[in-house]
């Protein structure tokens, strides 16, 4: 078994149809108010645009972006999830396959979204290049992750008042309730853009509005990043 295959089938069992109704409509707290407004902001107007959702999930975005009247394709390996996600409907395309091996799709996209899903493949190159491979020349490739600078945030600012991290510039497992992400620098992932030939339009760090704390844990959220979103353009 490779080590995507692992991780495929961690994520696979940690998919409770529980937790997967209770975030159908748009995520958890941190999507609401930290990663989608970006996302869509960063995407655009996407209106009769033929966009694909990589790693979508339970299709939670992947119904956000067809309701705002997208053409939308979703790629999720976790059977569990493809199976919600196709219960959901409402125009969405869903394949369940490896974001490494992608299906034939037919036509190139107008844009690729790959929200929180870098972070947790072992062998994440391929799947980045899989990604920016499907768009149309000039299309737009935005990804999400949890912040390699800021990984521990919520649970570090809870204990300490403050962040401490002790170990930034290697690859590390975080293992995590649902499955295990992996730690590498703001510069792996930045560096593989540009060897893919890709225009680095942004980088966005949102931090949460100061009216949504409701714990102390949260307040790290509103003087630190815990998400790093990237906006590039395939040559």
């Amino acid at each position: 078994m490779t080590a995507n295959e692992a991780a495929i089938r961690q994520w696979n069992a940690s998919a409770t149809r529980a937790g997967m109704t209770a975030t159908a409509r748009d995520g958890d707290f941190a999507k609401r108010h930290l990663v989608n407004p970006e996302l869509l902001r960063l995407l655009g107007d996407v209106r009769g645009r033929l966009v694909l959702d990589a790693g979508c999930g339970n299709g939670y975005f992947s119904r956000m972006l067809a309701g705002r009247g997208a053409r939308v394709v979703g790629i999720e390996p976790a059977a569990r999830m493809v199976e919600f996600a196709r219960e959901q409907g409402e125009g969405v395309t869903y394949h369940q396959a490896d974001l490494t091996r992608l299906p034939e799709l037919g036509e190139e996209f107008d844009a690729v979204v790959c929200s929180m899903v870098l972070m947790a493949i072992p062998d994440w190159r391929p799947a980045m290049r899989a990604c920016v491979d499907a768009l149309r020349p000039g299309g737009l490739f935005v990804f999400a992750v949890v912040h390699p600078a800021f990984e521990q945030l919520y649970r570090s600012w809870r204990e300490h008042g403050e962040y401490r991290v002790r170990e930034y510039l290697v690859e590390y497992e975080i293992p995590g309730p649902a499955a295990t992400d992996f730690h590498r620098p703001l510069s792996a992932y930045l560096n593989e853009l540009a060897a893919l030939g890709c225009r680095l339009r942004e980088v966005a760090e949102p931090g949460l509005d100061p009216a949504e704390v409701h714990e102390p844990g949260l307040t790290g959220y509103v003087r630190l990043p815990n998400f790093l979103l990237v906006s590039a353009e395939k040559p």
